[in-house]
């Protein structure tokens, strides 16, 4: 049974972030350090004292609770149930489109909360769309899985039995970074069914392989004679770069999470700086206030299980490698293609996902396209799915139109 969510830290809570706050113990810092070595002493201070003594939580908390959120139980195959929460924000547009977005990590619910009067505004020039966010189990104010081996099939199904439990047995999907990997697997496994086309604006992937995409595994090889594009080269000199520099915390995630999650639940201002430096190094230049950091990273350390609990999905999607043996999907399939994503692959590859119908190119924006840059990918979603896009009418008698 749907029930209503509003956002309620007791005082005790927050009462004791505060203490936590006032008894950090910061490192030292060598003179030119700059963001070589991580996240700058300075801008820790800075934000801890914020934290500590200027930011209101309950504004923000206020906030958060003029959306339209909510909590139902669900039934996940082997784990029992578990108490999902999740933002349902519909359109007033009979015909508009069911969409499931899906957040990563370092993201939550809040990702989508800039896109949300973009995707359901009513017009007679694009679709609205009726959108469903949720909480991934481990995450915000969800409930988490109480034993191992929830992995990325057990997510999909989560975000299926959450549409179909809300009345909508098609609807498409849009997600990035985690949202990516998961939204592929709901095409994989729902595809047709229930799923009627997805998008995302981190399409990651490997060269095409021989054996699923012959013919661009051939074109790919044709590829390697031929100088790269500039994009090419600049997106893959990222990727490269990301790899080298920026892939530790993925690694610590996806083979010791509990052991990290020792000080990202003893330490706010571990936490704060853990997640800071991707909130910055994986954004193009986005100009963050305060306010917003702390925000997002409150949401971590109020979080219904727990910070700690956010980082084992690596150990359990990364670790067992699931995402790489899912099939091929027929459903429509859209791109788009930010210059500061972690992953930035050539189109080649790219279009090997799935059935590629719609592709865009931006000039802006980094990992959290939809807080960053929330016109351009609802553009994208809004023209893949228009009278004169590649995906019109793919859910049956929902064209999204007022």
């Amino acid at each position: 049974m749907e029930q209503q969510f509003k956002l309620a830290v007791p005082d005790a809570d927050i009462e004791l972030l505060r203490k936590k706050l006032e008894l950090t113990r910061l490192p030292d810092e060598l003179e030119d350090a700059g963001w070589e070595y991580g996240v700058p002493l300075a801008h820790v201070k800075r934000l801890v004292e914020y934290w500590k003594d200027g930011y209101d939580w309950r504004k923000a908390e206020d906030e958060i609770n003029t959306l339209p959120q909510f909590t139902r139980d669900l039934d996940v195959d082997d784990f029992g149930t578990l108490n999902i929460h999740y933002i349902h924000q519909k359109s007033t547009v009979e015909s508009a489109i069911p969409l499931l977005f899906v957040h990563g990590w370092p993201g939550h619910f809040l990702e989508v909360k800039k896109m949300l009067p973009l995707l359901t505004a009513a017009s007679d020039e694009h679709p609205s769309f009726h959108v469903v966010a949720p909480s991934l189990p481990n995450f915000g104010f969800s409930e988490a899985p109480k034993k191992k081996g929830f992995s990325g099939h057990q997510y999909a199904e989560v975000c299926n039995r959450l549409m179909l439990s809300l009345g909508y047995n098609e609807y498409v999907v849009q997600g990035g970074d985690w949202g990516y990997l998961i939204g592929k697997i709901i095409a994989a496994d729902y595809g047709h069914k229930t799923v009627k086309a997805w998008h995302t604006n981190m399409p990651a992937t490997r060269p095409p392989s021989f054996w699923t995409h012959p013919g661009r595994f051939l074109a790919f090889l044709g590829s390697m004679a031929l100088p790269w594009s500039e994009r090419d080269k600049t997106g893959l000199a990222r990727t490269t770069h990301i790899r080298k520099k920026g892939m530790g915390y993925f690694h610590e995630q996806s083979t010791q999470p509990q052991t990290l999650g020792y000080s990202l639940s003893d330490s706010p201002a571990g936490l704060l700086a853990w997640i800071y430096e991707k909130l910055v190094n994986w954004t193009d230049s986005y100009p963050w206030t305060d306010d917003e950091v702390l925000t997002w990273i409150s949401v971590y350390w109020f979080s219904r299980e727990g910070p700690a609990a956010s980082v084992r999905i690596y150990y359990e999607v990364a670790g067992q490698r699931d995402i790489s043996s899912t099939p091929w999907s027929s459903i429509p399939l859209g791109l788009s293609f930010f210059p500061k994503e972690l992953v930035i692959v050539p189109k080649l590859w790219a279009r090997a996902l799935g059935n590629v119908v719609y592709e865009s190119d931006h000039e802006h924006g980094g990992h959290f396209a939809a807080f960053e840059r929330p016109e351009d990918l609802a553009g994208d979603v809004r023209a893949m799915f228009a009278k004169s896009g590649p995906a019109y009418g793919v859910v049956s008698g929902k064209d999204g139109y007022a």
